[in-house]
């Protein structure tokens, strides 16, 4: 690229420069300097150097109609990328009509009920997400750098009834690792949230995520031993007619929990109302029922195995609905090897007795 440099000479009139922007600075002013005094040229030298370092610098698009563009097209929608970055779907479409005058094309089609990418927005849309995952990875390494914090979201019932009577023998293990937790359960955005890693019931499923499976359950009736008396018995499955049925709400984006439906047909009970009784979420609060004695609750294995062993609970049937679905870790794509997630992967899977063979991670990480 040429431009021109003005540079006032030694008689009051200007030197004009034509310079292309590949050329060394240096050698320009070396070429002044045998037509200018020595005192120029230190001068001329400088002057070069910043003519030229101005017309180097990186043609960056403007950043906020980049990440407007970006949460856009990710959602297909100015609405849900204004709910997401807290701003009017007017500023969303305003910032993005910046960036394509600043590109010089189209990035969307806008029709009255839609928002769909044009070819030139489908090709750009993946370098910018890639640009923003490197931007979101730096700034978390910068953060992990001043201190080592693990975020954690899980079930409330998992961190309940599972982790959190768990928890001091990794934070024993693991002494320069605070771990952070939370308990919504809701579905998880890595690219917007702040978790490191989360914990779902389900398949494993998760776009945008790698998974791991960590924790198999199985399900049966369970309910306080006051629960069992001469004119309301539990000698056999049938028996269950005689009491209220405690549900498990709970819902999942990846699958469901097993209901007494699946239950009752199970152990082949044709002649109970399974939708009848009382329902709660989350899934602790079904527990608690049961130990309260208001009813016989479904329960996951891993829930209630210290209740029965305490005796607050009994398991009256001999009979465990095996379940397809587990609970799985999952976490942001490529970050397998973060030490931190590692470490509680690894822990979560010892104290459960899942075996994690040398392949395994490969395969999370495959999305096989």
């Amino acid at each position: 690229m040429l431009f021109i440099v003005s540079i006032p000479s030694e008689k009051g009139c200007a030197v004009i420069v034509l310079v292309d922007s590949m050329n060394d600075p240096s050698a320009i002013a070396n070429d002044i300097y045998s037509r200018h005094s020595q005192e120029k040229f230190g001068r001329i030298d400088a002057m070069l150097r910043r003519a030229i370092s101005c017309r180097m610098v990186r043609p960056l698009p403007p950043l906020n109609p980049l990440r407007a563009f970006e949460a856009a097209a990710r959602h297909s929608s100015f609405t849900r990328a204004a709910e997401e970055l807290c701003v009017t779907s007017s500023a969303v479409g305003h910032q993005v009509k910046t960036l394509e005058e600043h590109l010089g094309v189209t990035l969307f089609v806008r029709e009255a009920k839609s928002l769909a990418l044009t070819a030139e927005g489908r090709a750009y849309l993946p370098s910018i997400q890639q640009a923003m995952d490197i931007l979101v990875e730096g700034t978390r390494r910068i953060r992990v750098s001043k201190k080592q914090m693990l975020r954690i979201d899980i079930p409330p019932t998992f961190a309940a009834k599972w982790l959190i009577p768990r928890l001091e023998r990794f934070v024993r293990s693991n002494l320069n690792i605070d771990v952070k937790v939370s308990g919504s359960g809701e579905p998880v955005d890595f690219s917007r949230d702040e978790y490191d890693l989360a914990i779902r019931f389900g398949r494993g499923q998760h776009p945008d995520a790698d998974s791991e499976r960590c924790l198999d359950v199985r399900v049966f009736p369970v309910c306080s031993p006051s629960a069992v008396t001469p004119d309301k018995p539990l000698d056999e499955p049938a028996d269950l007619k005689h009491h209220m049925l405690l549900h498990d709400d709970s819902t999942y984006s990846d699958g469901k929990n097993p209901h007494w439906s699946d239950w009752l047909a199970f152990a082949g009970v044709r002649d109970i109302d399974a939708s009848r009784g009382l329902s709660f979420r989350p899934t602790h609060l079904a527990i608690n029922a049961a130990l309260d004695g208001l009813g016989v609750a479904l329960a996951k294995d891993v829930w209630v195995d210290a209740d029965i062993k305490a005796g607050r609970l009994i398991k009256p049937f001999d009979l465990s609905l095996p379940v397809e679905l587990a609970y799985y870790v999952i976490y942001a794509r490529n970050r397998a090897n973060d030490e931190r997630i590692r470490a509680f992967c690894d822990w979560l899977k010892s104290e459960a007795g899942i075996a994690s063979p040398p392949d395994q991670r490969e395969a999370a990480s495959s999305g096989l």
